[in-house]
């Protein structure tokens, strides 16, 4: 009977989410998956670039439920409501449940330009010729 609850609990398909009452900003932004590591979200608020009521914060500040968390990710700045505290991370459709996202359409806008203003060229393509680089030089300048 051991042997088989100690299965079901390290069986990532039954990992239970645990709620808490103070969690560490860098760990929750990695929960609810705004960061892919939780390396690069520690790097991010000692860059300076989560800030919670206007302050840069540190990667160990606790957070609490509903404080407002902006998140400049350029060109963007996102701003994210937390709902829950969570430790675990969390799967894509569970992210909801513990923050909200309430990122302006003029932020998300910014995206599109920056992908409107660079001319994409398809993969594998190599490196423009001359021709090509005079083409859009004229291009950029119209």
């Amino acid at each position: 009977m051991t042997v088989f609850f100690y299965v079901v609990l390290h069986c990532p398909m039954f990992r239970i989410m645990v709620v808490t009452e103070k969690v560490r900003i860098d760990k929750w932004l990695w929960a609810v998956r705004v960061y892919k590591t939780r390396s690069q979200a520690s790097e991010a608020c000692r860059k300076g670039r989560i800030l919670i009521d206007g302050m840069e914060v540190k990667p160990s500040r606790n957070i609490k439920k509903g404080e407002m968390v902006f998140i400049r990710k350029l060109p963007v700045v996102y701003t994210i409501r937390v709902k829950e505290l969570v430790e675990n991370r969390l799967p894509a459709q569970r992210v909801g449940e513990f923050a909200e996202d309430l990122t302006s359409a003029e932020e998300l806008g910014k995206l599109k330009l920056r992908d409107m203003v660079f001319f994409k060229r398809d993969k594998g393509t190599g490196r423009p010729t001359k021709k090509d680089r005079r083409m859009l030089d004229d291009i950029i300048k119209q």
